[in-house]
């Protein structure tokens, strides 16, 4: 181990060089709940003597209270620090331990296995080189391990390592082993995981971990620790694209003009010609600054500060590249999201989206599907709910430099955060279009094509993907009532209501269908009643498409009512009465109704020298003189999700 070496004693100066020229490999520990990944961190911090005597001391103390092995020493309170954490016996955050070897040095970061923390082990997956999913020997592949096998795909890691845990509670059985592999290659074929490796361990009592397990004979491969050790990652990152997301702008004095930031992938030499976007303009690089000194080239993921031959205007957001080889420059795009937060995704809100060192305002367009994590099937959906997967369309109020994220994982992601909480609400990988032949599209990423040869028939969209979509089912609501009740006013109140919560109707209201469709039409019984039929034809066929039709009309005979409800449907017409004494009704008069009926102009209206009747048994009656339009609205949408036509 590092702290082993002969150097220390000797000259430690030699042996600090040494180590920091180590090379840096980060992996997450991931798989369902209880299959052992603390436990499995644990024996590697102990086994490879990284855990100090008073740490020792002290765990030893606290496995005899919250230890899960019988008082026994247990390892997986080196990183389960959180109380919750070792009172429920579970990991709830993610943990980042570091330990080194005389090969490497490793970040390790422990990540949660229960369902409802799946965006604490995105948040672990997302800087990781290599990923060691465990199963538990007795239950083998479950569905959490698959959702983090996807995750794991999805964000690109390409070095995964499989740990069948507990061997010990199977009799250290090679059929069990053999099995287990055999189950997770099957799924994991579907999957992007270029470099896939199985190792049976047993993490408590250190089986195949650091030290080949005695047990396990049959078992010919490396342990893990020499597959950490050992695995090549130096051809993961993208060296080919120059990318510079600029930071800062340093301006210490008039003779110093220097940009700041990481190198997100390429590498860049003292004097190559350089463009910066969106400017466009190009110049040359004069010096490479660090603390250290000036270096003669850069290269990812080090940290620099980059000045011009040039006067150039740069700074924060803008990013710096090769003339010839240009990132995608548009402000509309597809991307994978991970959805991590409670309240669920709504196509058209309003969100801040930070990319690289860009933030813009911007909204999810549409949701073409969500991703089933056990089948990895496509199902349409109207949103996605906390750690579901789907692929969207995303629209910025501003350009942005990006990348495939299967390309480069820097200029490929970004994160959604609520504008008024300010919380991270997901995490996105911008898929590559089907025309960039430079990116590998991923399984889940390729459409569907029809074969030339097969029948060119247009697919329908059948009633249920569209309620899928749109999340809800569609339905025709009437509301009736004298003129003045209200009823146009809650209408469009209504329509607020569902439009802010992403559900998707359309008022038609009768003073607007008589300066269209039926300008035709007086105000006779027998117009009345044609009035009516346009706007339940018009209902249907919104219906139909999948819409919640809001109709605001005084509709005064029940008998014309019930053939509307008919001709609809009477399983999605909803009869809403919008009641208000006569007198109220002729004090508001918004449209001068009452007035020109005292006139003579209008002899029939309703309530006013014509008959309206009263619908019997109405799904809802509400008192317009009392309530307040709020209240309405309110309980109109109370009635549609007790109807189960929203969620």
């Amino acid at each position: 181990m590092s702290h082993q070496s002969d150097l220390i004693a000797t000259d430690i100066d030699a042996y600090l060089a040494q180590h920091e020229r180590k090379e840096l490999l980060r992996f997450i520990t991931c798989g369902s709940v209880d299959d052992g990944k603390s436990t499995l961190i644990g024996r590697l911090l102990y086994d490879s003597k990284m855990l100090y005597e008073d740490q020792l001391a002290q765990l030893e103390s606290e496995s005899k209270t919250h230890g899960t092995t019988g008082g026994g020493f247990d390892p997986a309170l080196v990183t389960d620090g959180l109380k919750a954490e070792r009172e429920q016996g579970i990991t709830i955050d993610v943990a980042y331990r570091y330990f080194s070897t005389a090969k490497r040095k490793f970040i390790i970061a422990d990540t949660p296995g229960h369902e409802q923390y799946t965006r604490n082990m995105a948040t672990g997956a997302s800087t990781a080189d290599l990923a060691v999913i465990l199963i538990d020997a007795r239950h083998g592949v479950l569905t959490q391990t698959k959702r983090h096998s996807f995750i794991v795909s999805l964000l690109g890691i390409r070095h995964v390592v499989v740990t069948v845990n507990k061997m010990d509670l199977v009799d250290f059985s090679e059929e069990r082993f053999d099995e287990i592999c055999s189950d997770y290659r099957q799924f994991a074929s579907r999957l992007d995981l270029p470099d896939l490796h199985f190792i049976p361990i047993s993490a408590l009592s250190g089986d195949n971990v650091v030290d080949p397990s005695e047990s396990m004979p049959w078992y010919k491969g490396s342990t893990l620790m020499n597959f950490l050790e050992s695995v090549y990652i130096g051809s993961d990152r993208n060296f080919e694209d120059f990318r510079f997301p600029v930071q800062y702008v340093n301006r210490p004095n008039l003779d110093f003009r220097g940009f700041c930031g990481t190198v997100a992938s390429g590498i860049i030499r003292k004097g190559d010609e350089v463009m910066v976007l969106p400017q466009r303009k190009t110049t040359k690089v004069k010096s490479i600054v660090t603390f250290d000194g000036e270096l003669e080239e850069a290269f990812t993921p080090q940290s620099v500060t980059l000045t011009f031959e040039d006067e150039v205007d740069c700074s924060r957001g803008d990013m710096i590249v090769r003339p010839g080889n240009v990132p995608r420059v548009a402000n509309e795009f597809d991307a994978m999201l991970v959805w991590m937060n409670a309240e669920a995704m709504v196509p058209g809100k309003s969100y801040i989206f930070k990319h690289t060192t860009q933030s813009t305002l911007g909204q999810v367009d549409s949701l073409r599907y969500r991703v089933d994590v056990n089948t990895l099937h496509r199902h349409p959906a109207p949103d996605l709910q906390l750690n579901e997967i789907g692929r969207c369309t995303i629209t910025l109020s501003q350009p942005i430099y990006f990348d495939a994220y299967r390309r480069n994982r820097s200029t490929g992601a970004f994160i959604v955060v609520d504008r008024i909480s300010n919380v991270t609400v997901a995490a996105g990988m911008i898929t590559a279009r089907e025309a960039d032949k430079s990116s590998k599209l991923a399984p889940w990423e390729v459409e569907a094509k029809v074969d030339e040869g097969s029948s060119s028939e247009v697919s329908v969209v059948s009633d249920s993907e569209r309620s899928a979509r749109l999340g809800q089912s569609p339905a025709t609501v009437l509301l009736t009532g004298l003129s003045g009740s209200g009823k146009s006013t809650i209408a469009r109140g209504v329509e607020r209501a569902l439009f802010d919560a992403g559900r998707t109707s359309i008022v038609l209201d009768g003073e607007d269908l008589r300066r269209g469709i039926s300008r035709d039409l007086g105000f006779s019984e027998q117009d009345r009643s044609e009035n009516l039929r346009r706007c339940a034809q018009m209902a249907r066929f919104l219906n139909d498409n999948g819409f919640i039709c809001l109709a605001a009309l005084i509709a005064p005979a029940e008998e014309v009512r019930a053939r509307a409800a008919e001709l609809i449907g009477s399983e999605r017409f909803l009869t809403v009465h919008c009641d208000a004494p006569l007198t109220v009704c002729q004090e508001r008069d918004p449209r001068g109704h009452y007035q020109q009926a005292s006139e003579g102009d209008l002899p029939q209206l309703p309530g006013a020298g014509a008959k309206y009747e009263t619908p019997d048994k109405p799904d809802l009656r509400l008192n317009t003189a009392e309530l307040s339009v709020e209240e309405c609205v309110e309980k109109i949408v109370e009635l549609l999700a007790s109807r189960n036509l929203i969620k």
